[in-house]
């Protein structure tokens, strides 16, 4: 077995914290998210931060909702944070059982640039890697894992093995992760799956940066619409 850790300082990774709480107030999923950031650091890993609350991103499914008619809208110069990160992990507190309703809003807004393609013709996500940290004190954490994985695949993230974690609390009111007495970060399984979580992230977004990425045959949208059917048996009628 290795003890060496890999060098992983070509790659940049962004966490956006769904959290409903504005900065500078603490906020239990920061704090859970923090363990991530301090391993990719720790492997020279380039780490960016958002906390979405803190910015003015409009709802909808466009790359610019002031085309739409919305005041304000940070997301044009947020998406380019995220267009720049290899690995992207989200991480939402837990409210009736669902991610937050940032998180929802932020997946919508990541939708709206799945349509467009990168230079070998797929779909702009392809080649980068995504991860989810989920805090709650009630039920739903594989719940909002099911969900927010697989909306982030849909729009073209490679999902590594054990790509999320979680740490939820005794249901209904008590101590949150951060909290004196929680138990949260003394938690070895929410600490061992913390940690694989962040090197499975860091493995399969080095496997594809230094790779190429994802081999561009039958997965070029462009190909597809100029006719190419990647071998499919009825190609000649579709």
């Amino acid at each position: 077995m290795t003890t060496t850790p890999p060098d992983y300082s070509d790659l940049r990774a962004l966490f956006v914290n769904c959290t409903l709480t504005p900065s500078p107030q603490p906020s239990n999923t920061q704090a859970l998210m923090d363990n991530a950031v301090a391993i990719m650091r720790g492997a020279g890993v380039q780490v960016d931060q958002i906390r979405a609350v803190d910015h003015a991103i409009a709802p909808g499914v466009q790359p610019d909702m002031r085309e739409a008619g919305f005041p304000d809208d940070a997301w044009p110069e947020l998406s380019e944070r995220v267009l720049a990160a290899d690995i992207l992990v989200l991480g939402t507190p837990l409210w009736l059982g669902e991610k937050s309703s940032v998180a929802t809003r932020v997946i919508e807004r990541l939708y709206a640039l799945s349509g467009e393609t990168n230079d070998r013709g797929q779909y702009l996500y392809y080649g980068k890697v995504g991860g989810l940290v989920v805090t709650g004190n009630e039920d739903g954490y594989k719940h909002a894992g099911m969900n927010v994985l697989y909306s982030l695949q849909h729009i073209g993230y490679t999902i590594p093995p054990q790509a999320d974690v979680g740490w939820v609390g005794e249901a209904g009111p008590g101590p949150s992760y951060a909290d004196e007495g929680s138990g949260g970060p003394e938690n070895v399984f929410t600490q061992r799956n913390v940690t694989f979580m962040s090197w499975n992230l860091m493995h399969m977004a080095a496997l594809l940066k230094r790779s190429g990425g994802i081999p561009a045959y039958g997965t070029s949208s462009t190909a597809w619409e100029d006719g190419e059917r990647f071998g499919h048996p009825d190609g000649d009628r579709l």
